[in-house]
């Protein structure tokens, strides 16, 4: 009886004139009175691709059922609309409103990208989530970006990948000098202070350029990967540890005047599905990297080797130099380097403590 009491003097509190509805009480917008944004989303995969080429068709599929349909996004593969390796281009000079690939991929014109995407005997992809969105990472990428006009988003991690494909062994440093490997990045400018000659491809074209001897060996990213990419038809030897990335990210990248053209609510959105791109591919690879390992070793006859510990340890001492170096010639990228080498300094002492005491113990 109370409740009905008040809404009475409510209703009699209220006139007919101040009930009326007003325009802040205007229905939410619907699929069916509002007509949807159309983006274009390039990449530098292959259509549908496992993991990396359905990461981005995934993203679009939640921005489009999270904004009810007002926001449509078409993915293009690489080489559908622009070729794979001038995504960043394309999206910069606004041809298409996005893009998904990998930051290594623009060294050329962007030396400080490529830490953005591994660094080798660097960050594994927890520790590089870490900085990217608690250590200042994601801030330094978007003023790197920015000259460009584009807002860049983590959107997929491999987790560690492996060391490559061979038709030959690696038992020592000098079977690198001369190699012709497939390795983009900054694992590619260790190969060759090694002695190898690195090539930059993309993922499309590695199996024609290892089957007819392009290339000498390449490294992908894993068994997941690898075996949809059908490399151990035309290699070998399937070494491991991936020594040149440890936790390869793979990013999204946004035209910044097409970001800034929509309401707060759709570019919330766009960060949100990027976010849960960037852990879904890790949940995937960690998932099926696994079985499709034991495919390529009991159906295809892989050899599986590790490294030469003295291998490793030369790879390593190169990378620092290198990595080093580069950061010297760019004032950019020497702040984002500083950046990495401190919180990798801070993360590495709690991990040795954590992740690998565990893991370690796991073993025994």
């Amino acid at each position: 009886m109370l409740g009905i009491g008040v809404t009475a003097l409510v209703l009699n509190a209220c006139s007919q004139k101040d009930c009326e509805p007003t325009a802040a009480a205007a229905p939410m917008a619907t699929k069916e009175n509002v007509k949807p944004i159309q983006w274009k989303l390039v990449t530098t995969w292959p259509k549908n691709f496992p993991g990396l080429g359905t990461a981005p068709e995934r993203f679009a599929k939640d921005v489009e059922r999270m904004s009810n349909g007002r926001l449509k996004i078409k993915v293009f593969g690489g080489g559908e609309l622009v070729p794979p390796l001038e995504v960043f281009d394309a999206v910069s000079q606004g041809t298409a409103q996005a893009g998904h690939g990998a930051a290594y991929y623009w060294k050329g014109k962007v030396p400080a990208a490529q830490f953005f995407a591994t660094v080798p005997f660097g960050l594994t992809a927890q520790e590089y989530n870490g900085w990217m969105h608690y250590g200042g990472g994601l801030a330094l990428w978007r003023e790197t970006y920015k000259p460009f006009g584009l807002v860049p988003y983590a959107a997929g991690n491999t987790g560690v990948q492996m060391g490559g494909w061979f038709n030959k062994e690696i038992n020592s440093l000098s079977d690198l000098e001369g190699l012709k490997m497939r390795i983009p990045g900054l694992g590619g400018e260790v190969l060759q202070r090694a002695g190898g000659t690195p090539v930059n491809l993309p993922g499309g074209e590695i199996f024609t350029a290892l089957q007819t001897g392009t290339i000498d060996a390449t490294e992908w990213v894993g068994p997941y990967n690898d075996l949809a990419t059908g490399l151990h038809k035309v290699a070998k030897f399937y070494y491991y540890p991936g020594w040149h990335e440890p936790g390869t990210a793979l990013e999204l990248i946004v035209n910044e005047k097409a970001l800034k053209a929509l309401p707060e609510d759709l570019q919330a959105i766009v960060e949100v599905a990027a976010r849960a791109a960037n852990q879904d591919m890790l949940d995937e690879y960690t998932a099926r990297n696994n079985v499709a390992l034991t495919e390529l070793v009991d159906q295809h006859g892989v050899q599986v080797k590790r490294f030469p510990d003295d291998v490793i340890k030369a790879l390593h001492k190169i990378s620092d130099e290198v990595v080093a170096e580069i950061a010297g010639q760019d004032e950019m990228a020497k702040k984002v380097y500083d950046s990495f080498v401190e919180f990798r300094d801070r993360v590495v002492p709690y991990h040795e403590l954590s992740e690998k005491a565990y893991i370690d113990a796991r073993a025994q």
